[in-house]
């Protein structure tokens, strides 16, 4: 039975690596081509336009897409946006510039929205030369990302507010600048008169007023109306251990969080999916990718309904690709005759950066605001060893230190595992006094071949003369794996690793290792398949990895010796394709453990098996001989 067991156990193992190597070749290396041609499509010769003074096709009317949202005004039928190059697009509308440190792009007088945003700071590739990251596009570009505001009549109202199809004019100011903030009007002829106020911080911070101008003799009653809107779904890099989608904190309703898949959930081809949150004050609502992110932030002290909306194969989009929404609606907002009525809402679009988030949060009171970084389920843990990693950064930074956020991450490393280096050294202790007891162990095993209860009183009987304690090898490693998962996690999540450059050939941290061995590290010249692509650094940690098993002594079934010699070989692997930072964090980790366990085993006279099982026992046991007499 026990043979078939670790027959099961191998196969198991196999199976896993055929399925990692399978996702690769059949699913990942798909997706990175089709994600090479949409970048080769977007620089072709573009596509017709859509006719001038029609409504945009694609784009959002608001108020509409919240299928829930009482009183909206029902979507009209729009003909399917035809797309051509985002520069292209850009081009279809006048636009009021964008310039400030952090941000360049434009205002579309055609709905008076948001829909050019690309970040100063913030490269497409690590060559400070490539272009700036493109975060918002326009209606009829390949991936559409805009935000809109504005008013919305509420049923049985008659008034005819300004809509995505309406051409807005230039009232105040020519460039948004943090310095200049600009106004957009538009007058309908039956007396009211709708002005739209932008301002922008040196960040990533918007503030847009919507102002109704009531000249006319009647009250008027209208909702307002705000809407992040994106047509497509995005590339997903986090898996499992990241967010990313819609996300929000909805009021005392607390986080929210969907994926892509979840705001379609249960839909057919045309239909939405809308989650409402009713009645809600404070938070805010946005879309999250890894680094960057959109929010909505509303008047923290006013009642809103909020939305999050998932629309399949969306007929307004080519192709029917799937669109999301981000909504709020504040029911009811009165202007008086011969008065004017104001909204003001903040609107957040750029990098995920921590510092800046969590002032905000303290500055603006945006409710829970630090929650748009994806700590887990250990943020206790995961926050604090951000901002420790983010003060060693800065400081080696000081110093004039390149790689100073590689340097930052080892340095972590080593404070952790000195702050565990007590646990780690009574488990290693535990672990080497069990070594020495092996022999009686297996000796207790041939006697009582037979007996397995009778082995078992047997070596506890053993273990309780000689104090020791079988738990307490495990106990202390079980406790330091969420602190070790946690800084795993911050590097994975936060935005300071990308595009940190590290000593000789890495040049980006957040990229997996450049280099390959099969191809003898670039020496050879050709191309690697991407799942033969394994770099220095997964090679180091996957070496690392097995020295460390070494220390240990052989298993006596030779098949589960065989797995765990091959473990290290799968995890090379495995790893190759991850950011190359986190394969550095892990390597050196080893290392440490490798340290530490050899001396603790050495102190407490175990059996150092490194060299027996590496076939090295004879070569140091001559080198001791030599050593002790006095010889080189």
């Amino acid at each position: 039975m026990q043979d078939e067991d670790q027959k099961n156990l191998l196969l198991a193992i196999v199976l896993a690596v055929v399925i990692l190597l399978g996702w690769q070749v059949f699913f990942v290396n798909p997706k990175i081509k089709e994600e090479r041609l949409k970048q080769a499509q977007s620089q072709q010769v573009p596509g017709a336009t859509p006719a001038g003074g029609a409504q945009q096709p694609g784009a959002t009317v608001p108020g509409t897409a919240p299928a829930a949202n009482p009183g909206a005004t029902p979507p009209p039928t729009l003909a399917p946006v035809v797309t051509m190059t985002r520069d292209n697009a850009l081009k279809v509308t006048q636009r009021v510039p964008i310039e400030t440190p952090s941000l360049i792009g434009s205002i579309s007088l055609k709905g008076g929205r948001l829909d050019d945003l690309g970040l100063v700071s913030y490269r497409e590739t690590a060559d400070p030369k490539s272009p700036p990251v493109s975060l918002l596009s326009p209606t009829g570009s390949p991936e559409p990302y805009y935000a809109e505001f504005g008013w919305i009549a509420p049923a049985g109202v008659t008034l005819v507010p300004p809509n995505a199809a309406t051409d807005w004019r230039l009232e105040k100011g020519t460039k948004l600048t943090p310095e200049s903030p600009v106004t957009l009007v538009v007058d309908d002829g039956r007396g009211f008169v709708y002005r739209r106020t932008f301002s922008v911080d040196t960040n990533f911070m918007f503030t847009i007023e919507d102002t109704i101008e009531n000249k006319s003799g009647a009250a008027a009653v209208l909702d307002h109306h705000s809407a992040i809107s994106r047509h497509g779904t995005p590339k997903i890099e986090g898996f499992y251990i990241l967010h990313e989608g819609p996300i929000g904190v909805a009021g005392d309703k607390g986080l929210q969080e969907l994926t892509y898949a979840d705001a379609l959930k249960g839909t057919k081809d045309g239909e939405r999916n809308t989650k409402p949150f009713e009645k809600i004050t404070s938070g805010w609502l946005g879309i999250t990718d890894k680094y960057w992110a959109t929010a909505l932030i509303p008047d923290q002290t006013a009642v809103l309904d909020g939305f999050i909306t998932g629309h399949a194969k969306d007929p307004r989009i080519i192709g029917g690709k799937e669109s999301y929404q981000i909504d709020y609606v504040q029911r009811g907002v009165t202007a008086a005759p011969a008065a004017s009525q104001s909204v003001t809402t903040r609107f957040y679009a750029g990098a995920k950066r921590v510092k800046l988030i969590e002032g905000y949060e303290k500055d603006l009171g945006i409710k829970k605001f630090d929650l748009m970084v994806d700590w887990g389920m250990f943020y206790f843990i995961t926050k604090p060893l951000f901002h420790l990693i983010d003060f060693m950064a800065r400081f080696f930074g000081g110093l004039g230190l390149i790689g100073n956020f590689g340097l930052a991450i080892l340095f972590v490393t080593v404070l952790v595992k000195g702050a565990f280096f007590p646990l780690a050294n009574k488990s290693y202790e535990s672990m080497a006094k069990m070594k020495k007891l092996q022999p009686e162990i297996e000796s207790l095993r041939e006697r009582f071949k037979d007996d397995q209860p009778r082995i078992q009183k047997e070596m506890m009987e053993l273990y309780k003369n000689q104090k020791i304690n079988p738990m307490a090898g495990c106990l202390p490693i079980a406790l330091q794996i969420p602190v070790f998962f946690a800084l795993y996690k911050v590097l994975f999540v936060t935005i300071d690793m990308r595009h940190a450059p590290f000593y000789g050939w890495i040049k980006d941290l957040s990229a997996p290792d450049p280099t390959t061995i099969f191809n003898f590290f670039g020496l050879l010249p050709y191309t690697v398949p991407d799942f033969l692509h394994v770099g220095l650094w997964p090679i180091i940690m996957g070496a690392t990895m097995w020295f460390q098993m070494q220390l240990n002594p052989q298993q006596p079934d030779p098949i589960q010796q065989k797995i765990f010699n091959w473990m290290p070989v799968m995890f090379t692997f495995m790893l190759a394709s991850f950011p190359v930072g986190l394969v550095i964090y892990w390597a050196w980790s080893n290392i440490l453990s490798l340290i530490q366990q050899y001396f603790i085993n050495k102190k407490n006279g175990a059996e150092i098996h490194l060299w027996k099982n590496m076939g090295l026992d004879k070569l140091q046991a001559l080198f001791s001989k030599g050593t002790t007499s006095g010889k080189p």
